[in-house]
């Protein structure tokens, strides 16, 4: 299931963050980076579906 929320996350990456920790600060935080640059919006996303369980 990680393989798809990855892979989502490098297409549309406040989906993929919210699929993991549903909505709260991180999704937040990744609307705001993908905002201000797509790159650092896919860099927390993944990093938030690696670390966060």
């Amino acid at each position: 299931m990680d393989v798809l929320r990855i892979v989502l996350a490098i297409l549309l990456p406040p989906l993929g963050v919210f699929l993991q920790v549903g909505i709260g600060l991180h999704v937040w935080i990744n609307i705001l980076l993908t905002i201000l640059g797509y790159i650092p919006g896919i860099i927390h996303a993944i990093w938030v579906i690696v670390s966060v369980r």
